[in-house]
């Protein structure tokens, strides 16, 4: 069976360049510029996140009603 990391790596990296971007913008006194990062940050991973359950659904449909 052949697994993929690749989103894991992924989501992993957008996550990490959000908390540093969050950190470097929260030491400048931009906190509010810092939290819209955040959300940002968020919005993106939960994208990249319904991608990846809609192809694992499709997938299981596939398996399961042999098209």
């Amino acid at each position: 069976m052949d697994f993929d990391l690749t989103p894991v790596f992924q989501i992993g990296a957008v996550g990490f360049i959000t908390a540093i971007l969050h950190t470097v913008l929260k030491q400048a006194g931009k906190e509010d510029i810092a939290h819209w990062a955040t959300l940002v940050g968020f919005i993106i991973v939960l994208y990249m996140v319904s991608h990846f359950v809609a192809d694992l659904f499709s997938e299981v449909k596939r398996v399961f009603l042999f098209n």
